[in-house]
């Protein structure tokens, strides 16, 4: 009797562990943390962080806006902001030439690695400097607001004044800055800013405009593409890469031509005023419209905007 008592309170025993142990292993009965309140807003799509990149058709909307926004300033207030986005960029061509400029032995032994040197070490920063703070840059401008017009949000005269003031006050912007490079003294001897700018009014016409094109589609996809980051490393990367690329290719950008070949004139480059414009300005601005408006944006607006669409 004491003996089969004993091997019922054993079955007893191991019967409910066993179901303990089954209870807690079964996933229906498992508690789940739930998820977090932030994470859950996101997902329903309410208040929370941005994305740090906007999707594809989220970005082209933004540049649009972005482009209607800009439009829709004075012109005093355009050609302001396009005054400190001169500078912007004549410091970054500044640094360039001191750093990537400087690099003779490095030239005759590598091209290839002072050609990187010269991209990676100037115009960069310029670029990022202007989109941080707002800047009108004129190459830029060719893209959003020329969007912002075939979409239908904004009007031919305030596009032309846009791209007009925007223009002089980078053209303003250079000069300053070239003067005061000049005044300061800190490039020496160095040849290199004679000896870029002498190139570039070497340039045939058609070279010339093809060179502003290919530049203005790299300079214009960093602009866009850092138009849809959210935070400071996301729009350093975007910029980074396409604006060290076309200056490592050799290719030509109006604005920053406006600082460099002035600097050369001051420091003695045999290049006249109308070389500058009849040889370099004039065919660089032309390709930079052309690859700003054209390569980079045509394509977005075609498939994710309603350009030349009719409305039904």
């Amino acid at each position: 009797m004491l003996t089969r008592s004993a091997l019922l309170a054993g079955l007893l025993a191991s019967s409910s562990y066993a179901f303990a142990v089954q209870s807690h292993a079964n996933p229906a009965f498992t508690t789940r943390p739930s998820a977090p309140i932030s994470t859950a807003l996101r997902m329903s799509g309410g208040d929370g962080p941005p994305p740090p990149l906007k999707p594809p058709p989220a970005l082209y909307q933004g540049a649009v806006a972005a482009g209607v926004a800009k439009a829709s300033g004075s012109w005093e207030k355009i050609f302001k902001l396009g005054v400190v986005s001169g500078c912007h960029i004549g410091f970054g061509a500044y640094l360039a030439i001191t750093v990537g400029g400087a690099c003779p032995q490095i030239a005759a032994a590598n091209p290839g690695l002072q050609k990187i040197i010269l991209g990676a070490f100037g115009l960069p920063f310029g670029l990022i400097m202007t989109l941080v703070t707002g800047g009108e840059l004129f190459t830029g401008n060719t893209a959003l607001v020329g969007a912002a017009r075939l979409e239908g949000k904004t009007t031919t005269k305030d596009l032309v004044k846009n791209w007009v003031a925007s223009y002089i006050g980078n053209f303003v912007g250079s000069l300053i800055l070239a003067y005061l490079a000049f005044k300061s003294g800190t490039l020496g001897n160095a040849p290199a800013s004679v000896a870029i700018a002498t190139a570039k009014c070497s340039l045939p016409f058609d070279v010339a405009f093809v060179r502003g094109i290919l530049c203005n589609w790299l300079v214009c996809m960093a602009v866009y593409m850092a138009s849809g980051c959210s935070t400071m490393i996301g729009k350093m990367t975007a910029v980074w890469f396409p604006i060290s690329a076309f200056v490592a290719l050799g290719l030509d950008h109006s604005v920053a031509n406006m600082f460099m070949i002035p600097l050369a004139m001051m420091r003695g480059a045999e290049i006249t005023i109308a070389d500058m414009f009849v040889k370099n300005l004039i065919p660089v601005t032309l390709g930079n419209i052309v690859g700003g408006l054209l390569c980079v944006m045509a394509p977005f607006g075609t498939t994710m905007g309603s350009w030349f669409k009719k409305e039904e």
